[in-house]
């Protein structure tokens, strides 16, 4: 029974990659243009956003005043924890190979980087500090932005989209990375808004 259960298991578990990989293929193959050629390897580069970390920055301390020491405590503690889950913990255990570096699957990806990053595949770093980030500044800053809130999820799924399109991730890194980070996200913010909020 034993023996069995570990076939249908590893059964089970190449199903999901491979329909994985198909993924992957239909995004970085087929779901593309000139223009998201482009766009895609400008977006998943954290320095092009430090526009936006600066106007955000001075957006909270404007809101909260003397209490924007709390938000910002508690959105670094989001990002240090968002990273080295995903990039300390997650990734050397699981062990995945990027498609970019995968020796039996590298031939079929369309990279748009000059190299393929180092390192594992599983979970995305970047859809998890960016989830992480995204659903933070979604759940304190509501009452502010109303519903521009929805745009920095949307950032933050379009900067994931990003690591599949240009080939050095597969779907399910992003899916798990996101949803990680969206965890973690949840209750830092449930912790931060006790102290904002009178």
């Amino acid at each position: 029974m034993q023996i069995v259960l570990i076939f249908w298991l590893n059964s089970f578990l190449q199903w999901i990659v491979e329909l994985d990989q198909q993924f992957f293929l239909i995004i970085n193959q087929k779901l593309t243009n000139p223009f998201f050629d482009i766009v895609m390897p400008f977006l998943r580069h954290s320095t092009n956003w430090i526009p936006l970390y600066i106007a955000l920055l001075i957006f909270v301390i404007v809101k909260f005043k003397r209490k924007v020491i709390i938000w910002i405590i508690f959105a670094a503690v989001t990002i240090l924890l968002t990273d080295q889950l995903s990039s300390h913990i997650i990734k050397p255990l699981v062990a995945r190979a990027r498609p970019c570096n995968d020796l039996f699957f590298s031939s079929q990806v369309r990279l748009l980087l000059k190299n393929c990053s180092s390192g594992f595949s599983f979970t995305s770093s970047h859809a998890c500090n960016h989830f992480g980030i995204a659903v933070y500044i979604f759940l304190t800053l509501s009452f502010f932005v109303k519903n521009w809130k929805y745009l920095f999820l949307f950032w933050a799924a379009a900067i994931s989209y990003a690591q599949v399109y240009v080939g050095v991730h597969y779907p399910i890194d992003i899916f798990f990375g996101g949803l990680l980070g969206s965890f973690i996200a949840y209750f830092t913010a449930k912790f931060a808004n006790k102290k904002l909020i009178p």
